[in-house]
């Protein structure tokens, strides 16, 4: 599939992103002097001592287990003001910031752009241009240890490199820049940022080289901050890109973008966006570097929103909701050294900050593994003061297990969960009734109505929270029995979970809260306690949950913005709600018409869309929104979450012909779909896992056993 836009770029919200993991670049494209915004994924402000500097800080100022104890006792007793009040304590200062690299500046002689494609299959960006009488061939991509542009055509060239950094130096058309050692986000305009002392370097180099009638170009990097990251690649773009597939409806080889954005064909709309979105994680989430941060890793601002970090308590973990299905394991490396990063900064600051084992993660975190709580002591507590965005990413690594079911995905995942399950006991405490609570507890950016009609965040054993607790104690006892391990900590867990909260219900619909509490805002973004249904599996459709899950939604509505749209179609396939899917995907696909240079409220009050380079947008942009748009067409069409893959469980009526290639199921099999009219022919492989096990397959509801040791075809019919 190859993507076209009539001409060149006039701004960064209408470039094409091209990356290798490592580097990432915005190709603008023009005669002229085009530009080529590069990245480097290694370049983050701050420095490696970082987390550990700011944790002394905050427990000299008063935080840790007594004021926790007294912030509890307050909660208990329903002082809400000063729980606040002593947790503000609790607040370090930001995470770091992912901050833009250099600049490559093209200079060719005047002429004319005849549009740009981007290759889907290939990650090669083609501008075809007219200068003079000549015809002039542009090929920007990233190659695996470079950045690459080749000029065919007789015509003079200029190269010149730039920095929104510190330069330190240049020799040519090599550049050495210092990386600040400390920034915040844009949204606390009244901190100083970024700033410099002794901190990281990074060393630019281009090089131009002339073959006939033809120029080639590279750019390379590297950083003092590259040694922080040890993952070895095992593949190039094109194998992952090639590696799954999935075309809903007849889907033409050429796509015209600004005609896609016009919304005439939601299923070709549909295809594209699981296309783009692989083609987004495989160019920006590779091993040997940070994961794929709020922007991917492409970003042109030194004080980005929400400085393009780790957000926690949902888009990090919605970057890589795609990566096992769609059959992209390898990409999935990063944010795995990311969690075993946090694994041990995490140590640190819940013995100290907690009293408690294991590790702990909140609401932010960054390339150098930032655990602590952020805010400055004026973030508001109900994203602030969240304890559970460990409980919630370290279950990427049980994902990782669990599409493969081999004993090296086990072995990594067990340490970073048993440490989790560690401290969600120690977090744990006798509540009023008997049950064991999470106090403070707070529902992610979610705020309910006190008896004064107050916004209130701080209560006891959120739903989101139980939730998330179960699923780290039960998949800790499951790698357990799989590996046949005894261990102290299992009879611990053993003995809580029987003692967590059930999940609430009120008037049909799942509570957020553990008790019947007025929402501020029942229309929120956020869909914190349906975290049950999706992405982890405990609730599922045709249950009295799952009714309650549906009403729970019903009441949310739909919109707002990229990702919460993505997250709502994944909920909705998982809860075999086809038609809203359909209604999601087109509300997330319309163009954007509003000011993309703009910050729009964060509540969602105003809907966001897609850039006009297929970026999603609130504004600003956010990338997470692409990833979970394939994630969520994914969930159309295979489940594997209940031991049983579910084939086509959500594909809107009329969608009557379609195909997927490569779609990863749990328990180390991929399978391959066509349907035609009803008719559904299923393939189903073998690609690691036990052999002997019996796979239940669903077509239309009826259940077919069969023991996979190769290639088991199944047919069968659905409903059009």
């Amino acid at each position: 599939m190859r993507l076209n836009w009539p001409a060149p770029a006039q701004e960064w919200t209408e470039a094409l992103p091209v990356g290798n993991g490592r580097l990432g670049a915005m190709v603008f494209g023009g005669a002229g002097r085009s530009r080529v915004q590069v990245n480097d994924a290694t370049v983050w402000s701050g420095t490696a001592d970082g987390p550990s500097r700011a944790l002394a800080d905050v427990l000299a100022a008063g935080a840790g287990p007594e004021r926790l104890a007294e912030a509890r006792a307050a909660i208990f007793s329903g002082d809400l003001q000063r729980a606040t009040d002593l947790l503000m304590s609790f607040e370090g200062p930001y995470s770091q910031t992912f901050l833009p690299y250099v600049d490559l500046w093209i200079t060719l002689p005047d002429g004319v752009s005849r549009g740009r494609t981007l290759d889907l299959r290939t990650g090669v960006v083609t501008e075809h241009l007219t200068i003079g009488n000549e015809g002039v061939l542009r090929r920007v991509w990233a190659s695996e240890t470079a950045l690459c542009v080749e000029i065919i055509g007789a015509v003079p060239l200029d190269v010149e490199l730039t920095t929104p950094l510190r330069e330190v130096s240049r020799e040519g058309l090599s550049l050495v820049v210092d990386i600040p050692v400390d920034s915040a986000p844009r949204h606390e305009p009244q901190v100083d940022a970024p700033v410099y002392g002794e901190g990281e370097r990074g060393v630019v180099r281009a090089r131009v080289e002339q073959d006939g009638p033809s120029w080639k170009l590279t750019l390379t990097s590297t950083t003092t901050t590259e040694s922080h990251w040890h993952g070895k690649r095992s593949s190039d773009l094109m194998t992952l890109l090639n590696a799954c597939e999935v075309q809903f409806g007849d889907v033409p080889d050429e796509v015209d973008v600004p005609e896609l954005l016009a919304g005439k064909d939601e299923q070709l709309t549909a295809s594209v966006l699981f296309a783009f979105g692989r083609y987004l994680l495989a160019s920006s989430s590779r091993p040997g570097a940070p994961p794929a941060n709020l922007q991917g890793i492409w970003n042109g601002e030194l004080r980005p929103a929400w400085s393009s970090n780790y957000t926690i308590n949902i888009n990090t973990q919605m970057n890589y909701w795609a990566a096992e299905v769609t059959g992209l394991a390898e990409c999935h490396e990063p944010l795995l050294e990311l969690l075993e990063k946090l694994a041990v900064n995490g140590a640190e600051v819940a013995r100290e900050l907690y009293g408690a084992r294991g590790w702990v993660a909140h609401h932010n975190t960054d390339a150098w593994g930032w655990s602590l709580p952020v805010g400055m002591g004026h973030g508001a507590v109900s994203w602030a003061l969240w304890q559970m965005g460990g409980a919630w990413l370290v279950q990427h690594a049980w994902d990782h297990y669990d599409f493969a079911r081999t004993w090296s995905t086990l072995e990594r995942a067990w340490p970073l969960l048993r440490g989790c399950a560690e401290f969600c006991l120690d977090w744990l405490v006798e509540g009023p009734d008997g049950y064991l609570d999470t106090c403070p507890s707070t529902s992610p950016e979610n705020w309910f109505l006190d008896s004064d009609g107050k916004p209130q965040a701080l209560t006891w054993s959120v739903t989101m929270d139980v939730m998330l607790i179960r699923a780290v104690f039960e998949r800790t006892l499951a790698l357990a029995l799989a590996s046949g391990r005894t261990d102290p900590l299992l009879a611990e867990i053993s003995a809580a979970l029987p003692r967590l909260r059930p999940v609430p219900v009120f008037d049909g619909r799942l509570g957020e809260w553990v008790s019947d509490l007025p929402e501020e805002d029942p229309t929120h973004r956020h869909m914190s306690h349906l975290v049950s249904v999706y992405p982890l599996g405990q609730i599922v459709a045709g249950t009295l949950l799952g009714d309650a899950a549906v009403a729970t939604m019903d009441r949310r509505g739909n919109g707002a913005m990229g990702w919460s749209w993505a997250w709502k179609m994944a909920l909705r396939a998982r809860l075999s709600d086809s038609e809203t899917v359909r209604s999601l995907l087109s509300e997330a696909s319309q163009a954007f018409t509003g000011d993309r240079h703009r910050d729009a409220p964060f509540d969602g009050s105003e809907w966001g869309g897609l850039l006009p380079n297929l970026f999603s947008t609130h504004p600003p942009f956010q990338i997470d929104g692409n990833y979970g748009f394939t994630a969520a067409l994914a969930e159309v069409v295979v489940q594997s979450h209940t031991g049983v893959i579910d084939i086509l469980p959500a594909l809107p009526s009329g969608w009557s012909r379609g195909s997927a290639r490569g779609l990863r199921c749990r328990g180390g099999l991929a399978v391959d779909v066509t349907w035609d009219e009803g008719d559904v022919l299923v393939r189903v492989r073998r690609v690691s896992g036990d052999a002997s096990e019996f796979v239940p397959v669903s077509i239309g509801g009826e259940v077919t056993e069969v023991v996979v040791s190769d290639v088991v075809e199944v047919r069968g019919r659905i409903s059009c």
